[in-house]
């Protein structure tokens, strides 16, 4: 069940809510857990247990690390959750990828091959063991108090707003809002308008961009311009950001609705002058998490240049593999890697002071990395960017096809580049206690639901991460 779905808009919320707003406010945790619950559960019941054994995992391994006085003891607890957290994580989302480079490796000594494990990727298991991760991680340093309630840890790791698809919010962010929250009906309001902001961006803006990138690969690589080969790029880049930013709106408005400030996920990064400045505004809440929890650790940008690389190194390349089990994710964390090591080193101060330059810069760089990550296979990946760049001879290309989709498109990239910039958000903070701006999102949502009804409508992109 996804936000986007007649029957989470249309069954699910509508319910829950009610619960929830009915009951006396201590009861409302209860309520959230039970919700978050049968969520999970419709989405993906078979690795719900996954998610209660992560939750007691952390709870006895959090407890002992507080209850404990010798340090030794203290990171003995500290590994073993560390162990398992990652172990789970790297058995349902990397074992087969392992086993796939293994048996590549064994098939060129032409010796007995694994068979790959039949299993799925567990709903949500990226996000969810990240912020169990940083609680046991935060107790560890002292930044925390070990949470005494299970009860009150279960429904933090739970919780449905952010469960599937983040924003990644440390328990310390989240544990004061868990004990004391107060609904507040202009909250509400806000809430129910952020999400509907959110659904037109995944409905309206997302999925049907998305049907450019369809159409490319149902044409196939080799048989486009040049230029739809930018122009899918770029389509794809903007199908992206609706999607898992759309994604993100949904989350935060349900939590405004449920009391909760959940953490900003995105800040206009296609307006960056950097790569640099774009994964400081993309995805802020993962990158957070690696700066807290990896590159700090290693020493951040402390320990001389050779450090810093070998660190940002390490960063970029779990970043890539966080995305994915596939080797275009590593090539992709890498190509970033290296974007970031030649800006801090060298080229960051003329973008910052040349806004012409840095938006050429950043019009070439931010499309042929999300090709990178796009394209699985290598030799697809390769023949698109040399369309791209004019590089690989096109078979029965048709000039025109640029012009054609162009005009199918025109209007959905234009206003989809004017919302990467902060002007629909200045007019929503403006008006969005007017009856104007009521008015407008009532329209808007039931757009969006006749979008859905018709069928226009794809899975959010960021759930098989």
């Amino acid at each position: 069940m996804v936000f986007s779905s007649l029957e989470f808009i249309f069954r699910f919320l509508p319910l829950f809510l009610i619960v929830y707003y009915l009951v006396p406010a201590r009861f409302r945790n209860i309520v959230l857990l039970i919700g978050s619950i049968i969520f999970y559960a419709i989405g993906d019941y078979k690795y719900l247990f996954l998610l209660i054994l992560s939750t007691i995992v952390n709870y006895i391994a959090a407890k002992n690390i507080r209850r404990l006085l010798v340090p030794s003891k203290k990171k003995v607890w500290l590994i073993t959750a560390l162990i398992y957290n990652i172990g789970m994580l790297f058995f349902f989302k990397y074992i087969n990828f392992t086993i796939e480079n293994i048996n590549g490796i064994l098939g060129i000594f032409s010796a007995d091959t694994f068979s790959p494990l039949k299993m799925g990727l567990p709903l949500g298991i990226s996000f969810y063991t990240f912020q169990a991760i940083s609680y046991i991680v935060d107790v560890y340093r002292g930044e925390i108090e070990e949470e005494p309630s299970l009860f009150q840890l279960m429904t933090y790791l739970f919780m449905f707003p952010k469960l599937v698809s983040g924003p990644i919010a440390p328990y310390k962010d989240i544990r004061e809002q868990l004990n004391a929250r107060r609904i507040i009906s202009y909250k509400v309001e806000e809430g129910l308008k952020i999400f509907i902001v959110g659904l037109a961006m995944k409905v309206l803006l997302a999925d049907r961009i998305g049907i450019l990138w369809n159409d490319i690969q149902t044409i196939g690589f080799v048989s486009i311009s040049t230029p739809l080969a930018w122009l899918g790029a770029i389509g794809y880049a903007l199908q992206l950001y609706f999607d898992f930013h759309g994604y993100t709106l949904m989350a935060i408005g349900i939590g405004k609705m449920l009391g909760f400030e959940l953490p900003l996920n995105f800040n206009y990064p296609y307006m960056s002058k950097s790569m640099t400045e774009f994964w400081r505004r993309w995805h802020i809440t993962l990158g957070k998490w690696f700066k807290n929890y990896i590159y700090i650790p290693l020493g951040g940008n402390q320990k001389g240049t050779g450090r810093l690389i070998l660190n940002l190194l390490v960063v970029w390349l779990f970043t890539g593999l966080w995305h994915g089990a596939s080797w275009n994710y590593i090539l992709w964390g890498l190509s970033l890697f290296m974007l970031i090591v030649l800006e801090k080193l060298w080229l960051k101060p003329y973008l910052d002071n040349s806004r012409i330059l840095a938006r050429l810069y950043m019009l070439l760089v931010i499309p042929v990395t999300w090709i990178l990550f796009a394209i699985n296979d290598f030799s697809d990946m390769a023949i698109y960017l040399g369309r791209m760049f004019h590089l690989v001879p096109g078979v029965n290309v048709n000039t025109g096809d640029f012009t054609k989709y162009l005009l199918q498109y025109v209007w959905l990239f234009l206003i989809g580049i004017f919302f990467c910039f902060p002007y629909g958000q200045k007019w929503f903070d403006k008006y969005k206690n007017h009856v104007l701006s009521s008015v407008v999102l009532f329209f808007v949502f039931w757009y969006c639901i006749y979008q859905l009804a018709n069928g226009i409508n794809n899975p959010f992109m960021y759930f098989q991460f």
